[in-house]
């Protein structure tokens, strides 16, 4: 495929190929952008928020309802594409592109409603007289950047409240993923959007990323991907408006009264989609000792029965992950967790990018498959005995996106709302669960901002106040 910069669809004379994870045949090829097609791509940009901001809001609505209709017809070649250049199964392929649907028609509708507030003046010392209103906005060019686990949904999060804002929009796809924002460009501009409205670059992240996140042009850079790639760019962007969904490793707190067969199948729902490489899927299982046992012998079958294969089978479950190097990498920390007294309950076996679904008991604060971002196709089960030591254990991270707890007593899921520290707290599910209208981001080091139309289109526009001084 080529790549859109400045109204054209243009090649470049050297490619990246696009890789299936599964078996690492070439997908297809994309372009690698060079420092003269940023610059045409920011110069067009900066006409096309002019354009975009000239939309009225209907207009707006009206393209974005446009995109998500076709979007829709096109859902089996959309789904094909994501399996294949992703690698999470079929089934999950299809379900993301439904999700991206919905993401594009709430931000058509939102971009109907962006409006301001009348301010009281007159409630202030010497306001009387006064007259205020406040104005949303566009920020002018957005840069979105995103990652290869939601290679469609994530992109709409980002390109469909940009619009609805009245934003032109320079997209920065993953590297190993980018051919459904290709794709959804050409979708976007077959609805009607105007043809500086948006830009979608293919290449180096470090060297496009870097050059579009220092520019001036660019006013809002959103962001989801590493907690170390944030941090970089959030040092790099200079005065702009930032939104970063960063990492995670997710809690799951189950309390001695919870429904155990309930848990196990949630966790083995919500631990391993995607090959696990979900932000906010269950990492970390904090397990009451009472039912401790009882956990881990539901658990275990429900992630035996989970197939792993291609990800074209229909009946393939867990798909590959994306590079085998990161297959390597999981089958590095369950075996040190192992070493260090933990126990691999079923799984931890490798075939090419391949990594089978597995569970390890008895896992101490201390081992990295508790500490940090595993972002694979395990869960690690640690045991607690009150619900301080599980909350302490739970806000044990410097990461704070997601987490769950399984109770039916009100008063323990109450101090779990209170008391752990993280932007989306699930009662009696696991923490991968995400409405798409939702208010979805993290705390701590997971990140800063909103996501999910409604929230992301503020974080798209500026806030401007009107105060007519009327005559006495």
């Amino acid at each position: 495929m080529r790549m859109y910069v400045a109204g054209q669809w243009i090649d470049t004379a050297k490619h990246i190929d696009v890789l299936n994870p599964y078996d690492g045949a070439v997908v297809d090829t994309v372009p690698c952008a060079e420092s003269g097609d940023i610059e045409k791509a920011l110069e067009s940009a900066a006409r096309g928020a002019r354009t975009m901001a000239a939309l009225s809001g209907y207009d707006r609505y009206r393209i974005l309802t446009a995109a998500a209709g076709l979007l829709e017809t096109q859902s089996e070649e959309f789904a094909a594409t994501i399996t294949l250049e992703e690698g999470k199964s079929l089934a999950e392929s299809r379900f993301e592109v439904s999700r991206a649907v919905q993401t594009l028609t709430l931000s058509g509708e939102e971009a109907k409603r962006l409006h301001g507030e009348t301010v009281p003046f007159d409630g202030a010392p010497g306001g009387s007289g006064k007259f205020g209103f406040t104005l949303r906005v566009p920020c002018g060019v957005v840069v979105a950047i995103s990652p290869f686990n939601f290679p469609l949904n994530l992109v709409c999060h980002k390109v469909g409240p940009a619009m609805a804002a009245g934003n032109a929009v320079v997209i920065k796809p993953a590297t190993d993923t980018p051919l459904s924002a290709l794709k959804l460009t050409e979708i976007l501009l077959e609805a009607g959007l105007p043809a500086e409205g948006i830009a979608c670059l293919t290449g180096s992240g470090a060297v496009i990323g870097d050059a579009l996140c220092s520019d001036r042009r660019v006013r809002k850079i959103t962001f989801t991907g590493s907690r170390d790639v944030g941090e970089r760019i959030c040092r790099m962007a200079g005065i702009k408006k930032v939104t970063m969904e960063l990492g995670s490793n997710s809690p799951v707190i189950i309390m001695p009264d919870a429904d155990i067969e309930k848990v196990a199948t949630a966790v083995a729902a919500t631990g391993y989609t995607n090959a696990g490489q979900v932000c906010i899927s269950t990492q970390r299982v904090l397990t009451s000792g009472k039912v401790y046992g009882d956990f881990l012998d539901a658990l275990r079958p429900k992630v035996v029965a989970l197939t792993t294969g291609n990800p074209m089978d229909d009946k393939t479950k867990v798909g590959p992950m994306i590079r085998e190097r990161d297959a390597i990498r999981v089958g590095e920390w369950v075996h040190e967790a192992a070493a260090s007294g933990a126990r691999v309950l079923t799984g931890g076996e490798r075939q090419g990018a391949v990594y089978s679904p597995t569970v390890v008991a008895d896992v101490t604060p201390d081992m990295r498959i508790f500490c940090d971002e595993l972002f694979g196709p395990a869960v690690a089960v640690t045991r607690f005995d009150t619900i301080d030591e599980a909350i302490a254990l739970a806000n044990h991270s410097i990461y704070g996106l997601a987490a769950g707890i399984f109770t039916e007593n009100l008063e323990w899921a109450m101090r779990f709302a209170r008391e752990v520290e993280a932007g989306n707290l699930m009662i009696n599910w696991g923490p991968q669960w995400r409405a798409d209208l939702m208010p979805y981001g993290g705390l701590k080091e997971s990140g800063f901002g909103k996501e999910g139309p409604r929230y992301a289109v503020e974080e798209m526009t500026e806030l401007k106040l009107v105060c007519f001084h009327l005559k006495g």
